[in-house]
């Protein structure tokens, strides 16, 4: 990959308002989440530089607080443990496949929730296994259910491989960005598909629900893939497939939250996110760190309110 995310900022120094991120590396002990990077991008079916871009969302963190504003107020990191994992080196290829795997079931028996940064699409297939998902929900605007092995193809590998096609939830699939027969496939695996303009019109609360009731049937963990491409272009034009037309930021920052509260969902990955390719503002990495923060904001909530 030759393109490299280069952009640094200084940012200004106040005690009393810290800067999400600054998480410690992993130890020994129980962690309520763990933040791995996978920089998968050799697979991709467009040029991407997806990956610089987990060190970018890092970067972009710090831009944050971890307040949540309640009422009342709380600092995530005072309610979880937090710590960051690192990067899986070389995570593309069988091999790569393999130690992604390997490392996400290790970090799942220490931490309660496993947040994959990426790194494009592909990343989901060996995520979820190491996750041991039963059950699969993708935020995204493309079925994923190519042939071959690609960022197009994580969900036909998963279904290939055994997880129950009636238990995964596609919400967000647009028009005019996927194909016939990969339409017809999904209703053969017995995919649950809810259009971007039935999410919109159903909204988040609802959407989420009827998602979760079908990914969870059975009992067992949950995937949650959140490909920042079912946004707007205006605000993800750092996603090589992103449209015009797609997800506003808030709705994706809404649904993230709504279905990371199920105590179910044990990992999630960001997907599609070239940090390279993005606008001047960092717009497009801003929002995956954001989805982050969600993630986080979700399990904290939990145990605000428990």
């Amino acid at each position: 990959m030759s393109a490299r995310y280069r952009r640094h900022v200084t940012l200004s120094h106040d005690p009393s308002w810290p800067r999400a991120g600054a998480w410690p590396p992993l130890e020994d002990g129980r962690w309520d989440a763990a933040i791995l990077g996978v920089p998968a991008f050799r697979t991709s079916l467009s040029p991407t530089g997806a990956g610089a871009t987990p060190a970018a969302i890092r970067e972009a963190l710090r831009r944050y607080s971890p307040t949540l504003l309640g009422p009342p107020p709380v600092d995530l990191n005072d309610v979880l443990r937090i710590a960051d994992a690192g990067d899986v080196a070389e995570p593309d290829g069988p091999e790569g496949e393999a130690s992604v795997r390997s490392t996400v079931t290790r970090l799942r028996e220490r931490a309660d929730l496993v947040v994959a940064l990426g790194g494009d699409n592909s990343l989901t297939y060996a995520v979820a296994q190491g996750a041991a998902a039963t059950g699969l929900i993708t935020i995204d605007a493309h079925f994923d259910l190519r042939d071959g092995v690609s960022n197009g193809s994580p969900v036909r590998r998963l279904v290939e491989d055994g997880l129950d096609g009636r238990r995964i939830v596609q919400l967000g699939i647009a028009d005019f960005a996927n194909s016939v027969a990969y339409a017809r496939r999904a209703a053969e695996y017995g995919i649950t598909v809810v259009t971007l303009d039935d999410l919109r019109r159903r909204g988040a609360a609802d959407v989420a629900a009827e998602a979760l009731e079908i990914a969870g049937a059975g009992g067992g963990p949950l995937h949650l893939d959140i490909d920042v491409d079912v946004c707007d272009r205006s605000v993800a034009p750092g996603c090589p497939a992103s449209v015009p037309g797609g997800l506003a930021a808030w709705e994706l920052r809404a649904l993230v939250r709504t279905l990371a509260a199920d105590t179910r969902l044990h990992s999630a990955d960001i997907a599609e996110v070239d940090a390279t390719a993005d606008a001047p503002d960092d717009r497009t990495v801003r929002l995956a760190a954001l989805c982050v923060l969600e993630l986080l904001a979700a399990k904290a909530s939990g145990k605000v309110t428990s």
